[in-house]
């Protein structure tokens, strides 16, 4: 039997001795630093990395893995620090001056990064619109959702130009001329992921902080690809929510989960990315099913105390209708109702 991989361990030590026996209390205060100071200490931030970087460039099976101990043991946690695999593997895959200034801080985990990207799936519609001035870029817009506030250091932000290109840029994650965050938005769940939103009015960033440039469509295209796919975190609260059940309750949940889960993998790993994206967004919807019946079932094996906020059956399914809307597009939604009504 294959050792598992160090950053898989490390992951369930966190789950195991941090995150899960805190995560009630975290859901309804906020994620505590001295929790993202552990995830920076064990490497997590580093996993898709290059080496020379230092980070761990490791594969796909060991994010999928360590994103489903991490969501399950604890969704708000696991949310923050997922925001900073994009802004890597941004930096990883386009060269330039942020690149070298940027790559290793937070592959290390010296650095911890949001994203406000989100809203460039509105398009036509521009929530951010980005201009040339002087020798920079000009941020103009609302980014509706950023989460992480006052716990990230940076964050790559996105908007669109009037030639309709994508542009990413970093900057710090702090108010600064031209930038302002709301309140923590109060959500129905992940309150303590700290998400705001964020009002752009003539923010000013140098070229040298730009990050990417491509056509709203490339990006469209590769973005389409990567959100038909099942979240790894939506089989973590399934899995989560299975512990909570007795054994004749959870055992058909727990084969239509294995079910399920092994057939998503199947096509990310064994077809290229633009191959059976119809099979995927299905898989994708009933990955969302099994991870709502579960959650439902530890609700009702709960009785009234589900219903406190402190127990952790009804922090689950607050979880879940969170994950059923995390990166969700008009394609994903449209597939998701059908399967509701149909």
């Amino acid at each position: 039997m294959t050792a598992p991989h160090p950053l898989v361990t490390r992951a369930r030590s966190l789950a195991d001795d941090l995150l899960a026996p805190h995560a009630e209390q975290v859901d309804q205060e906020e994620v505590p630093m001295s929790h993202l100071a552990e995830i920076r200490r064990s490497g997590l931030l580093g996993l898709n990395a290059p080496k020379e970087y230092g980070g761990a460039a490791a594969p796909g099976t060991v994010l999928r893995e360590t994103t489903e101990i991490l969501a399950g043991a604890c969704c708000s946690t696991w949310f923050v620090q997922a925001q900073h695999h994009t802004p890597v593997q941004t930096l990883a895959r386009n060269k330039g001056p942020v690149r070298e200034r940027l790559l290793g801080p937070l592959a290390t985990g010296e650095l911890l990064s949001g994203v406000a990207y989100a809203h460039l799936r509105a398009y036509p519609r521009i929530p951010v619109r980005v201009t040339r001035e002087r020798t920079g870029r000009r941020f103009d817009g609302t980014v509706p959702w950023y989460t992480g506030w006052g716990l990230n250091d940076v964050l790559l932000l996105a908007g669109l130009t009037d030639t309709g290109e994508v542009l990413f840029a970093f900057t710090e994650a702090r108010e600064q001329p031209g930038l302002r965050a709301s309140a923590p938005l109060r959500l129905a769940a992940l309150t303590a992921a700290r998400t705001v939103s964020l009002e752009l009015d003539g923010l000013w960033l140098p070229e040298e902080a730009v990050a990417l440039r491509t056509p709203h469509e490339r990006w469209s295209a590769a973005d389409r690809l990567h959100t038909v796919n099942a979240n790894p975190a939506v089989f973590g609260i399934t899995e989560a929510a299975l512990t909570l059940l007795d054994e004749d309750t959870a055992a058909p949940l727990r084969a239509r989960l294995t079910e399920v889960r092994t057939q998503a993998y199947a096509l990310v790993d064994g077809s290229a990315p633009h191959e059976h994206l119809a099979d995927r967004l299905a898989l994708r919807t009933q990955a969302s099913e099994v991870m709502r019946t579960a959650t439902t079932a530890a609700v009702v094996t709960g009785g009234g105390r589900s219903m406190l906020l402190t127990n952790r059956a009804q922090r689950l399914a607050r979880e879940a209708l969170f994950l059923m809307v995390q990166a969700q597009t008009q394609e994903s939604r449209a597939a998701h109702l059908d399967a509701l009504t149909g």
